[in-house]
């Protein structure tokens, strides 16, 4: 381990997650609805002949407008033609108040083609343990102990909430490509809108894929390679499998399908990993209040975040405010190019129930509705985050929101890769064959680190 620029050595382990360039293109066309907004429809991919549900989600500070980012995003699929649900995980009512609805644990309909939805981690802990039961039913493993486990006396756990979260997602969007579990799931949705417990658990979220792909390999190690490994390691596996439906086999279970359930689960968290980093499967955006700095400065933080979480940002909101003139809007813009950059009309909580028509087609929230309806459609581009200089032997990270002191970086395995530190994630960059080597140096340029090898 080498421990190159800017701070003491820490010890640390690599990640396995590989930034690749995000330069995805889907075709669309567009229809009329019934409220006369345009409609954005995915023509169907020779890849993929089902349409894949899309997520999208919110990043800031809190009290930036998340929320009222989310249900505008919501309502604005809803109006143009998507069967859209908004999730919520918290037991904060402005969403019910936003929405004039009585949001449960199952889908509501709260309007045409828009369902909301609560998550609350004390029911969605009852679904994974009644799938173990199950399937240590059909291969009576713990010999009927897990029959004495209910679910309904177990409480919530510090740091339950992002995992069972995440199996819920998954569960609606179905970025496993899990096809059992997702049949679990009687509601599909075009677009789901995930308004989360905060900023950091999505990002944890984003990152559990590509992170999880290390663990698994270590873990797969000490099943292959030590005698507790091998004596306990095909149970383990052919319970996971039975409850997740991994492999669909029905053969006895052998060492060959122990292999076969390792390498699904790779390929699993493979898809996964890769699903946060396509336009066309997750849309992730920036909410910032446009007159309080600390506010702005999240943002910027939150993208850098996100870059180094595996994810890709879609672009900017800000809420209008009759304090902002031209200049300071320009400004703003200039601060978080190359991000598509929009407003969203200011809303009035003085009357309920809010026309959400009127708000929607508010021509102050016209570029919000542009922006909305590029990234459902999966056509944006988004700028790659890392850059290769072969003729100058460098690698150029974009890392918006971080600052030279706050970036650590080592190698590992010779010079063919580096790990990258910053903003409490860590991502390993691979490097092609004409650029491996040593550092030779790094410097800080315009928001991106560019590293010179030698």
């Amino acid at each position: 381990m080498a421990l190159l620029t800017f701070c003491p050595v820490l010890s640390s382990s690599s990640v396995l997650s590989r930034t690749t360039p995000n330069l995805v293109h889907a075709t669309r066309t567009q229809t009329r609805t019934r409220s006369g907004t345009k409609a954005v429809t995915l023509a169907a991919s020779s890849e993929d002949s089902d349409k894949s549900t899309k997520l999208v989600t919110f990043l800031g500070k809190g009290g930036s407008g998340k929320t009222t980012s989310a249900i505008f995003a919501a309502q604005h699929y809803a109006m143009a033609g998507f069967s859209t649900c908004l999730v919520i995980h918290t037991q904060d009512p402005t969403a019910e108040f936003l929405l004039s609805c009585k949001i449960g644990t199952s889908p509501v309909l709260c309007s045409e083609n828009l369902s909301a939805l609560r998550f609350e981690t004390t029911r969605m802990l009852l679904g994974p343990l009644k799938q173990l039961k199950q399937a240590d039913a059909r291969l009576n493993m713990t010999q009927g102990v897990l029959e004495g486990i209910f679910g309904e006396e177990l409480g919530v756990l510090p740091g339950m909430d992002p995992i069972f979260s995440a199996l819920a997602l998954e569960r609606l969007v179905g970025f496993f490509g899990n096809v059992a579990q997702r049949n679990h799931n009687k509601d599909k949705f075009d677009i789901i809108v995930y308004d989360g417990m905060s900023s950091e658990e999505m990002l944890r979220m984003i990152s559990a894929a590509g992170k999880a792909r290390l663990y698994l390999k270590y873990v797969r190690n000490v099943a292959d390679k030590t005698d507790f490994g091998r004596m306990a390691g095909p149970s383990l596996l052919r319970l996971v499998d039975e409850a997740m439906s991994l492999t669909n086999s029905t053969n006895l279970f052998n060492g060959n399908r122990s292999a076969d359930i390792w390498n699904s689960v790779e390929k699993m968290l493979e898809r996964g990993s890769s699903a946060f980093s396509e336009p066309q499967k997750f849309g992730c955006f920036l909410v910032l209040d446009p007159n309080n700095p600390a506010s702005i400065s999240s943002a910027l933080r939150y993208w850098g975040c996100t870059i180094q979480a595996g994810g890709q940002i879609s672009g900017a909101f800000a809420t209008a405010s009759p304090n902002l003139n031209t200049e300071s809007e320009e400004e703003l813009k200039n601060k978080f190019s190359p991000l598509p950059f929009a407003f969203i009309p200011h809303i009035s909580r003085s009357s309920l129930p809010l026309d959400w028509v009127a708000i929607t087609q508010n021509t102050v929230g016209e570029s919000a509705r542009n922006l909305l309806s590029t990234t459902a459609s999966g056509s944006s581009s988004l700028m790659s985050s890392v850059t290769f200089d072969a003729a100058r032997k460098s690698v150029i990270l974009f890392m918006p929101g971080f600052d030279k002191s706050e970036i650590k970086l080592y190698q590992y395995r010779g010079g063919s890769e580096l790990l990258v530190e910053a903003g409490d994630q860590r991502r390993v960059i691979y490097l092609p064959p004409k650029i491996q080597g040593k550092v030779g140096g790094a410097k800080f340029i315009d928001r991106s680190l560019v590293i010179t090898m030698r």
